[in-house]
């Protein structure tokens, strides 16, 4: 089985959620998709204070949680892109937001502007009309993707995720 991997980047609230949720939507239909989001800040939580989980958690040890139609696994340890994608086991593709050290191709999502911070780790930009592709100056070799074009950045998609190495 190839498993490949694309990622997407951008700042807060250009649409990186949204643009990852409608391929995953998209996808998953027809292919296995899985999903690693970057929490830079930490700020994500699984479970209210005081419940089980929490309670497990807090205490310093590993904490899986399985029911009828999920796993959720509770880390103390940062993980690689290569542990998660063991820990999900079977995918066709994995959607990466974030991670912008990770040497994946990669989409940047701006709206309004682009940030010239990011150009150096984009293969290409997902823009809207927000942004004047008239004026619009980019790296050679980075593609232009309509922001609201699903079926187009899918097929972009298609032609550059890489391989993901299995050890």
């Amino acid at each position: 089985m190839e498993q490949k991997a694309i990622a997407f980047t951008g700042p807060s609230g250009s649409g990186k959620t949204t643009l990852i949720e409608k391929i995953a939507q998209r996808l998953a239909k027809s292919r296995r998709v899985a999903i690693v989001k970057h929490d830079p800040k930490d700020k994500a939580h699984f479970d209210r204070p005081g419940k089980d989980s929490d309670r497990f958690f807090r205490s310093g040890a590993e904490v899986a949680v399985l029911s009828p139609t999920r796993t959720t696994l509770f880390s103390h340890r940062p993980r690689t892109v290569e542990e998660v994608a063991k820990l999900f086991g079977e995918f066709d593709l994995m959607l990466v937001e974030g991670l912008k050290h990770l040497p994946l191709p990669r989409i940047g999502v701006f709206r309004g502007r682009i940030d010239p911070d990011y150009l150096p780790v984009l293969q290409a930009v997902a823009i809207d009309d927000s942004i004047d592709q008239e004026t619009l100056v980019l790296p050679e070799g980075v593609d232009i993707l309509d922001l609201n074009d699903t079926e187009a950045v899918i097929r972009w998609i298609d032609r550059h995720a890489i391989k993901l190495e299995r050890n």
